[in-house]
């Protein structure tokens, strides 16, 4: 299989919205030529300016792009657009390639590599773990499932776009260890939200605490930032609390698949859908304000 370098192949882009819009930018400055489609029309108009060609319909993108790659909000949006009937892999040619980059259960990854594979596409899991600013930066890691000659191939991709990248073995790898990262992510959040209460309760001065717990050892680089922007009272998206939501109900469902209990991550899921509830809009580390309020709840005067 050939190296899937800019001037070997033609990109196609389905879903541009904060991440998928991050990742055609820095494609296109690696010098790849890109077709975006976007239900949302403006999302994929607005990529224009960086040159990338916009699409009206999904099978547009099939029809002209060599390797196709996706980033869509949830396993249904995934379901729609490759599994039916006339869905992306009910049009796409034999030997195309698909590089598909949403959060989603590993069932569901393995299903669209299965509906491939009989069409003789070749479909890879490729999940982000990142947030929008590393996607700018080029600092995500990329966790993929799947065939490890496309892996092989597809790896000046990668390049582009992260900071390093790993095959984890057979279809749905890939979005299985992102639910594995992102149960980290979550629950290790709570408990920085936990620490902040506890410190808040025991008398604290906010801002000292903060600042001091930012620079030990035990606050994970994922949540050093989140502490500064709680200073500010920032709680702005950069990994949106309803997302984080969402792959806490993978993680768990999955868990559940495999009667396995999480107890640590299920009470970290009823806070963090407090927040959801709240403010869906808001970081996930919002979780952090929710706990805060728990202070002002049980100290008198706070």
């Amino acid at each position: 299989m050939k190296s899937f370098t800019a001037d070997q192949v033609r990109l196609g882009f389905i879903g541009v919205g904060a991440m998928g819009s991050r990742l055609v930018r820095r494609l296109l400055h690696a010098g790849y030529q890109l077709a975006v489609y976007d239900r949302n029309q403006s999302n994929a108009e607005t990529l224009r300016e960086y040159g990338a060609s916009v699409a009206t319909s999904a099978a547009e993108i099939v029809e002209s792009a060599d390797v196709v790659l996706s980033c869509l909000t949830n396993d249904d949006a995934v379901r729609t657009v490759y599994l039916e009937p006339n869905g992306i892999l009910s049009a796409a040619r034999s030997g195309q390639v698909v590089l598909e980059m949403s959060t989603v259960s590993s069932q569901t990854s393995r299903e669209v590599y299965a509906k491939g594979a009989k069409r003789g596409v070749n479909v890879m899991d490729v999940a982000i773990s990142g947030s929008t600013p590393a996607v700018e930066r080029g600092t995500i890691t990329l966790l993929a499932g799947g065939d490890a000659q496309v892996f092989q191939a597809a790896e000046p991709i990668f390049k582009a776009i992260a900071q390093q990248y790993f095959l984890m073995g057979s279809a749905g790898s890939g979005t299985s260890m992102k639910l594995v990262v992102n149960t980290l992510l979550g629950v290790g959040m709570q408990a920085v939200a936990e620490a902040i209460a506890l410190g808040e309760a025991e008398g604290l001065p906010r801002n000292r605490l903060l600042d001091v717990l930012s620079r030990t050892a035990v606050v994970a680089p994922a949540h050093v930032g989140k502490l500064a922007s709680a200073e500010r009272g920032d709680y702005s998206p950069q990994f949106p609390v309803a997302l984080m939501n969402k792959d806490f109900r993978l993680i768990l469902e999955a868990a559940d698949s495999s009667n396995l209990v999480l107890p640590a991550t299920a009470a970290a899921f009823k806070v963090n859908s407090a927040a959801f509830k709240e403010d869906p809009a808001s970081d996930f580390s919002s979780v952090i304000r929710q706990m805060e309020r728990s202070v002002e709840l049980t100290i008198p005067g706070k």
